[in-house]
Parts: structure tokens; sequence; C-alpha cells
């Protein structure tokens, strides 16, 4: 694999993934922890994080959408000027019933009016060309048509290959409408976009941010060793990926060192050092302090090869999205 080093115009910061608001299964989520979820917001806020992504699927069981509204109710207590100042992405998902050109409107008015006006890019959850090509392209139009009535600043997508971003960017500026971004997976645990031809290689063609979610691999990156608290899941694919964790951590230790700094804020930045801004899950204001102090340095060339070079010798790695298209 050739160096997939870009060289990087401008800083890609880092933003706030909010997946586990609400989410009972893999982050044990209650009612009782909103308070701190506010507080996490407002530290976010108060050290000039701007970005925070949210979708319509996030919440688990009865607290389906509770991301959302979360996020909503925190905007609400801000400033007007504060307020322009963020960029609230959300995730429609293209479940199976949301067909045709008008398949999410009614979505994204639920997701504006839980988000309580605070929506300023709308993305596609994830790809439907592996088993439905016939149902993305028509969702798409309705969300660019979204963009084109001023409903909503920018249009966004998650889950896209190489072969299919570079089709749709083609697609979509015939009709005057730019894609603002593109969510993948991207970790030391799941290095694929650096693959030549990759994702990274392509949205620096296109002109496209690139967005790492699960930079920190559902916090695994972050530890310094498997612990009994994690649930269910994720004690499983601890266990797993336990040799390449190890090899990972060893070397992340001697650049957290280097550094002053954590295992998370290396995780972080090697997204950043690869031109993409991570969006780790923050829920606590410590978290966000830890997210934050990554700002303040970067890897060298040579710590970036070397996690560069563990990260592809590695056969193991995080479950690829079985939406992702090609």
């Amino acid at each position: 694999m050739t160096d997939p080093h870009p060289t990087v115009l401008s800083d890609p910061g880092i933003g706030v993934g909010t997946w586990a608001w609400g989410n009972q299964v893999l982050w044990g989520y209650n009612p009782g922890q909103d308070i701190a979820l506010r507080a996490t917001f407002e530290r976010a806020i108060g050290c000039g994080l701007r970005f925070f992504d949210t979708a319509d699927s996030y919440g688990t069981g009865r607290f389906n959408g509770r991301s959302e509204q979360l996020l909503g109710a925190f905007c609400s207590t801000l400033p007007v000027a504060a307020r322009r100042e963020l960029c609230v992405a959300t995730k429609l998902a293209p479940f199976p019933w949301r067909i045709g050109r008008q398949g999410l409107k009614r979505a994204f008015i639920a997701s504006r009016e839980r988000l309580q006006g605070q929506l300023d890019r709308v993305q596609l959850h994830w790809s439907t060309a592996r088993y439905a090509p016939w149902q993305e392209l028509a969702l798409l139009d309705g969300l660019a048509d979204l963009v084109e009535a001023g409903m909503v600043a920018e249009l966004g997508l998650s889950n896209m290959g190489p072969k299919r971003l570079r089709w749709l960017q083609a697609r979509l500026g015939e009709r005057g409408v730019s894609i603002t971004s593109l969510q993948v997976q991207f970790s030391l645990l799941a290095p694929e976009p650096l693959e030549p031809g990759g994702v990274a290689e392509v949205c620096r063609d296109l002109g496209i941010r690139l967005i790492a979610y699960s930079p920190l691999a559902l916090g695994l990156l972050a530890r310094s060793g498997e612990a009994a608290d994690l649930l269910g899941p994720r004690q499983l694919l601890s266990r797993r990926l336990q040799p390449a964790l190890l090899a990972l951590r060893q070397a992340m230790a001697t650049i957290a060192r280097a550094h002053g700094a954590s295992l998370a804020a290396v995780a972080l930045n090697w997204c950043r050092a690869h031109g993409a801004m991570p969006i780790p899950g923050l829920r606590t204001p410590q978290q966000v302090d830890g997210a934050v102090a990554a700002l303040g340095w970067r890897l060298t060339e040579p710590e970036r090869l070397e996690l560069d070079r563990l990260a592809r010798a590695s056969a193991l790695r995080m479950p690829a999205n079985p939406f992702q298209s090609a």
C-alpha cells in the first residue's frame, strides 16, 4: 500500500458524536444521565467544539429519537449568536418503507422538530446500493430538493464507498447540489479508507470533508487494557481484538508519553493526520477535556508512519458496516 498521507490544507478539527445519547444496548443509557449529558454539551461549547452529529435512529427502544431530542433541547438554551456558530448534522435512515423522492420528507421534518430547528446538514445514514440502488437515488434526489428549497443548508453522506461516492457526486453535481461531507468508520482498527483509491483519496480529490466515526473503535483504543465493565457486544469485541490492541496500545503509549497525552488523543490525532475530522462519542465533561487536549498537538511524521504500519499489518479489525457501498 502506498503512503496515503495527504497534504492537510486546514485543521479538520474534532466534532462530537451523540450515538450513545439514548442507546441502552451498547452504552447503558438511562435518563438519569441527562444532567451529565447537558454538562458535556456545555463543556464542548465552552471548549470551542462546534460540530455535533446525531441521527433519527439514535436511541434504543422507547428512547428512539432521544439523541436528537437532547441535542435540540441543549442547543435551544444557547444565545442566537452562539447557535449560528454551530453545525448540527443528522442522519436519516433509509428504512425499507421510506421510498420515493418524498420518502425522507416526513423523517426530515420530525428530526428538525426534535432538534428544535437546529439542523444544518442532512445526511443519508447508509447506502442501499448493495440491495436497493433504486431506493437510494430517489431518496438522495429528495434530500437535494430540501437543499434547493432552502430547508437545510448542506447535504452529506454516510457509509459510501469510493466508486459510489464519485458517481453520486457527479449525479448531484448535475443539479448544482454539492456533497459537503462523507462519514465512514475510520480508526486504527478500521483503516480501510486509506487504501489506494479509497474514500480518503476520493474525498481529497472532490473536496469533500471526511468525517471519522468510531475513531476510538467503540472506546477500545482509549483503554490501557481489557476491562470487565464493558457491556456485552463491546466486551466480546474487545476480547476478539486483543492481539491487535496489544500491539497498537504499546506504540500508542510510547507516543502518548512523548506528548504528555492520552491514548484517546493519539487515536484522534491519527485520524486528523489523514485529513479526517474524528467525532468521538462524548458523554462526560472529562471526555470533552480529553478530546480537546488532542487539538493542542499533532503526530510527527515518524509517529504517524509507525501507526500506519501497525494499522495495515493487523488482520484483526473492527467489523465492517454491512451497508457500506463499493
